[in-house]
């Protein structure tokens, strides 16, 4: 049980908003006389979800895995213009950023289509694109030093001038299995002599929308309790070995006792997860990125001692969007 320690988590840092909205054409000038645009085919009842930290920022069209992925680019020309390319293309890609390094992004996977072989291109010109029952296994996440993304690309290769790109960004977010098996947490933790006490959740996995349900029993209480709270605490691991990196964030504080408890007394406990950025759990992902929930039991005493206790549980998706 952590006595008298500080839990220092970071304060969380919103990522800067790079996108813009997916309901809109992305145009781009590479030539006085043309441009690119590229869109997504999507019904108007797919879901939308946001694209960075920023939870009212960009968002973008939700895919899951095996759907397919399609839509539309055009090259338009200015009436008169022509202009001389070795080839547009499009893919599809899956991308591991990290955010502070750039140089060690790394593409996963990647799908490509030939949309025109060099040579002129003297009109304006529309081209159908589509990937069928694409693998999206992985989410997409944006964390504190990592994000995962799922875009298409659009290039226009040129001889003697640079390629002309254009990304569109999407979400992937897929359906999790229940747990056939989700026994409760109990525990009994202390210092010796002065608290101890039993703490309980009703189960130890979750979906994302779902109630945390137990109680706090108090045994032994020779240290004034001032309060108690039930923190969420996101675990963001990234990288290998001697580069691996780990960032806890704290997603709320939430306040279940005020006051001093007496012993015998028991504290119900009720957290909705569905107020709060979370997430699924993700476990090595491309062997670059995990990320962890705990649940944390913090007692601070009218000194301002914290006395603390961390449980990991496992959160998965139940619903799309």
């Amino acid at each position: 049980f952590g006595s008298s320690r500080l839990a220092g988590f970071p304060t969380p840092t919103a990522a800067p908003g790079r996108h813009r909205p997916n309901s809109t054409m992305l145009s781009g000038l590479f030539s006085s006389g043309a441009s690119v645009d590229i869109s997504l085919d999507a019904e108007a009842t797919r879901k939308t979800a946001p694209l960075g930290r920023d939870k009212q920022g960009d968002k973008a069209y939700i895919f899951t895995d095996g759907e397919d992925v399609a839509g539309s680019a055009i090259v338009s020309l200015k009436p008169g213009k022509k202009i001389d390319h070795q080839g547009i293309k499009v893919e599809l890609i899956g991308q591991i950023d990290m955010i502070y390094d750039r140089s060690s992004s790394y593409d996963f996977f990647t799908i490509s289509k030939d949309l025109e072989p060099p040579g002129p291109l003297t009109e304006s010109k529309q081209f159908k694109w589509k990937f069928g029952s694409v693998d999206k296994s992985c989410e997409t996440y944006a964390g504190i030093n990592c994000r995962v993304r799922f875009f298409v690309r659009l290039t226009v290769v040129r001889n003697y001038a640079s390629n002309v790109v254009k990304e569109l960004d999407f979400v992937v977010q897929n359906l999790g299995i229940p747990p056939e098996l989700n026994n409760p947490i109990k525990m009994e933790v202390g210092i010796e002599d002065c608290l101890h006490i039993e703490f309980e959740y009703n189960q130890s996995k979750y979906h994302l929308k779902d109630v945390v349900v137990g109680k706090v029993y108090f045994l032994l209480v020779r240290i004034r309790i001032k309060h108690m709270e039930l923190d969420i605490i996101r675990r963001e691991i990234t990288g290998q070995g001697q580069s691996q990196v780990t960032e806890n964030e704290t997603l709320t504080k939430f306040e279940i006792m005020d006051g001093i408890p007496v012993k015998t007394e028991s504290i119900p406990v009720r957290l909705y997860l569905s107020g709060f950025d979370c997430g699924p759990t993700y476990n090595n992902v491309q062997n670059k990125l995990s990320v962890k929930y705990f649940l944390n039991l913090v007692l601070v005493d009218e000194e301002d001692r914290r006395y603390f206790k961390q449980q990991e549980i496992f959160l998965w998706r139940k619903k799309i969007g």
